[in-house]
């Protein structure tokens, strides 16, 4: 009893914390300040229908991204793709695979990847174009592994390689997410923590750094095309902290609600919160909702609503289709698609 006491005190003390929003406040938000910024984009359509606020609540393959320990209660095999209309007409397409291996853990892979398409080069003198053509490239990938410590707590761990070129320059890093689950006393409520993009920083090398330069253009006679570099400098990685709690107040053979609620710490912004709802029918038809970036002044994001369904074919293979719409304000809306099968 003294140990739900605890728990329970525990638990509303974070709420209350951050239903005040000012509790997690800095002055300082560092935006615009980092590398690999698509790493912040949020996969599963699950996860963004509920407004991210999916910390706590991850029990699938998505667990790689949003929470590795929540790899520990994905069964089976699970394989998820993930394809995200993103703003100004890019596209993310997300990949993952996951297979828990009973007491030895959890172990998955997943693959991030950018659809910016190609462009033409411009310059002053050449406005419509010199008939060169470049690209940009957001990837990563990683491995996850997790396992579960006690029958209510797990822990989770996720190095990944992280990527980014445009035109003749790129850049790499490599960076780590862990994260930690605890079903607490409390009615099984489940609290959760986890780090993400902890790594090196990132730097843009490449040809495009090799110019002509004129150290005395007012000087005629001397050399004007003298070879030199142009000076890029290191930018961190993203690096986010989540803690959230995850209940689930209606739990019965036809019916499932799950109510969520994450607190956000990130290094290139504000503090937020995120919070977010799943019921589910029958364990076939899902509808969610949520609201994304709560207390965070001067944001685009906003609410987000999804559904999913899932259909179980023959001996314990299932296919989920999931699907979610986020409002982004002057930007106007993003939208993702997602498919997973489990075995």
């Amino acid at each position: 009893m003294m140990k739900k006491i605890f728990y329970f005190n525990l638990i509303f003390i974070l709420l209350i914390s951050v239903s005040q929003g000012q509790t997690f406040k800095t002055n300082v938000s560092k935006r615009g300040t980092t590398a690999a910024t698509f790493l912040s984009i949020g996969q599963s359509a699950r996860a963004v229908g509920m407004g991210s606020a999916f910390v706590g609540v991850v029990n699938d393959v998505s667990s790689i991204y949003w929470n590795p320990a929540g790899l520990t209660k994905a069964d089976g095999g699970q394989i998820l793709v993930d394809h995200t209309k993103w703003i100004a007409g890019i596209e993310y397409n997300f990949f993952a695979v996951s297979y828990n291996i009973g007491d030895l853990g959890a172990v998955g892979v997943s693959f991030i990847g950018s659809n910016i398409g190609d462009m033409r080069v411009t310059t002053i003198d050449e406005p419509w174009g010199t008939g060169e053509i470049f690209s940009a490239t957001d990837m990563a990938i990683s491995i996850a592994y997790a396992l579960q410590l006690t029958d209510r707590f797990a822990i989770g761990f996720n190095p990944k390689f992280i990527y980014q070129g445009i035109w003749k320059m790129s850049a790499s890093s490599f960076a780590i997410d862990m994260g930690v689950q605890y079903v607490t006393p409390f009615d099984d409520a489940i609290l959760a923590m986890s780090i993400s993009n902890f790594g090196t920083e990132m730097r843009l090398l490449g040809q495009s750094n090799l110019v002509l330069y004129d150290p005395d253009p007012y000087t005629t006679g001397n050399n004007n095309k003298i070879p030199a570099y142009l000076e890029t400098q290191d930018w961190a990685l993203p690096l986010t902290f989540r803690v959230g709690v995850a209940y689930n107040p209606v739990k019965s053979e036809n019916h499932k609600l799950t109510l969520a609620f994450d607190a956000l710490h990130p290094s290139d912004d504000y503090e937020s919160v995120n919070i977010g709802f799943e019921y589910g029918f029958q364990d076939f038809l899902f509808l969610r909702a949520g609201y994304k970036s709560l207390f965070l002044d001067d944001s685009e994001e906003s609410y987000a609503l999804g559904f999913g369904l899932k259909q179980n074919l023959m001996g314990n293979v299932a296919i989920k289709v999931d699907y979610a719409y986020q409002d982004f304000g002057r930007l106007n809306n993003i939208q993702k698609f997602s498919l997973t099968v489990s075995f």
